[in-house]
């Protein structure tokens, strides 16, 4: 069984809008992490998660592979799956895999705002899961987070990638709030993080040899061209990224080469840069054990499972609603 339902802001163009010109107002100038995110930024990221230098997506890939059933078993065997930003389910299928052996698999609830890939997505799980029912939610999650569906049985919410060290501490906590409210008796959060290490592998994860991450970050100034009738030159920008050791966070920016204006018809805004001004397009905080559970415990929940990859570069951790 398949149900999909659809809950796209009507208004888009208009919260784009918005962020644009607040993110260009604002000191340093910045530009949220997800308009980078279109066909070809989504080309780019794959791409990116295949590089050497880029170890998260590995090392997460490795503990699902590895540890699903034991993540399951902690977690009290689900029979419901949610994922935010599920996408193509790519990794998700080690989990489904897992409770499909155990026994439990019942329900998969992918969040994604690609109303195509959810369908093709759901379309192949039925498939290769039999019996499985899938009740898709097609919206912007941080917006329609309350939309996703109850189950009549306990629950397993997904939100893997380290996704959430893009967040600012006060949005990140405000997210997991509303995240806390969501789980009942039984519910678990699974959470994906990305570990404290040196500063060379951070940095060169961010800023690979072969240029790939550099031609991302760019990308998004080729969104605010096309979307709001912007004309960025690329080439007067190059990539930076740094890390942040007191706030203990991957700084992405993109630094003007010149003093320039940029003209946004869309926005009928003008913005000046000065030559080596900075403007941030990302953040990604990385995490201890202690930090994530003091994070939790902000936000009303517990730590009740912590799982890692051979070389303790990337950590899922299981959380409950505090009782």
């Amino acid at each position: 069984m398949i149900a999909i339902d659809v809950h796209l802001d009507a208004d888009a163009a208009a919260t784009m809008a918005r962020d644009v010109r607040a993110g260009l107002s604002s000191y340093p100038k910045e530009l949220a992490p997800k308009y980078f995110y279109d066909e070809r930024g989504s080309q780019l990221f794959e791409r990116i998660t295949e590089l050497p230098e880029y170890y998260p997506t590995r090392a997460e890939r490795e503990i699902l592979s590895e540890r699903s059933a034991e993540i399951l078993a902690a977690a009290g065997g689900p029979g419901t799956l949610v994922e935010l930003g599920s996408g193509s389910a790519a990794k998700t299928r080690h989990l489904l895999s897992a409770m499909r052996d155990a026994g439990s698999l019942d329900t998969y609830v992918p969040v994604d705002i690609s109303e195509e890939i959810t369908h093709e997505t759901a379309a192949c799980l039925v498939d290769e899961y039999p019996g499985l029912a899938v009740r898709g939610l097609v919206c912007d999650y941080e917006h329609h987070l309350e939309r996703i569906p109850d189950s009549d049985g306990t629950r397993l919410i997904a939100f893997l990638g380290g996704t959430v060290g893009n967040l600012y501490p006060r949005p990140r906590q405000a997210f997991l709030e509303r995240i806390a409210a969501l789980l009942g008796p039984g519910d678990q959060l699974l959470l994906g993080t990305d570990l404290i290490k040196e500063r060379a592998r951070l940095e060169a994860a961010y800023d690979d040899s072969a240029g790939i991450t550099a031609e991302f970050n760019k990308n998004v100034l080729e969104v605010l061209n096309r979307e709001l009738g912007a004309d960025f030159d690329l080439a007067a920008f190059e990539h930076v990224a740094r890390y942040d050791a007191e706030a203990e966070r991957m700084d992405i920016r993109l630094r003007s080469l010149a003093d320039q204006e940029v003209r946004l018809d869309g926005l009928d805004l003008d913005i000046s840069f000065r030559a080596g001004e900075e403007m941030r397009t990302e953040i990604s905080t990385k995490f201890t054990r202690e930090r994530l559970e003091s994070v939790y415990a902000g936000a009303g929940l517990e730590m009740c499972g912590w799982f890692t990859d051979a070389s303790g570069d990337y950590a899922l951790s299981l959380a409950r609603r505090i009782s």
